[in-house]
């Protein structure tokens, strides 16, 4: 799986752009925020990344932080919602924002998005409402254990292989591709 993609725009469009990394183009469709807060064509861009295989298509999903991969990666746990409705639904607002609004069980902030009525937007508060909490509520040290623990998961682990491997190395150790490399070597035993 494709977690991450750090290179530069060749081309963006009204849904995607074209990132270019290490010679070979990657169409990643983005919300309409991160459209417009993108850097001009040619600029580097770092991308978290949600890779969406199906029978007939193998997409690309971008978000400029992990916050926003996880929200979406919650919105496409809910039955029912795609990613092209995670997308819009991410794209209603700064995250916080979006939190407190579902919080408070306000089911008119999916206004406007196609295929979500209101016993869908019900279904999606409920069902987000104690995920919610939880997102992006790691500190900077979780935050690397998550992006190793999500790295190690995309990589054919269990997530509780990756949590048992990534907690037998030392606090000290911050960064997340040295975390990654360590708990390789401990899963490797």
């Amino acid at each position: 799986m494709i977690a991450f993609l750090s290179g530069k725009i060749i081309l963006k469009k009204d849904k995607f752009i074209i990132l270019e990394v290490n010679g070979i183009g990657y169409k990643v469709f983005l919300n309409r925020q991160t459209l417009l807060t993108l850097p001009e064509i040619g600029e580097p861009i770092k991308l978290f990344t949600y890779q969406n295989v199906k029978e007939e298509a193998l997409d690309l999903y971008g978000f400029l932080n992990y916050e926003g991969l996880e929200f979406f990666e919650a919105l496409m746990d809910i039955r029912g919602v795609g990613p092209k409705s995670a997308l819009d639904i991410s794209a209603l607002g700064s995250l916080d924002k979006i939190k407190d609004r579902i919080l408070k069980q306000d089911e008119k902030i999916f206004e406007g998005i196609p295929g979500i009525g209101s016993k869908k937007a019900m279904t999606i508060i409920l069902e987000l409402t104690g995920k919610i909490k939880m997102l992006g509520s790691a500190s900077a040290r979780g935050a690397s254990a998550d992006e190793a623990e999500n790295a190690l998961t995309q990589l054919g682990f269990s997530k509780q292989q990756a949590k048992d491997a990534l907690s037998h190395i030392s606090n000290s150790v911050k960064n997340p591709e040295e975390r990654i490399k360590q708990a390789l070597k401990y899963l490797g035993k």
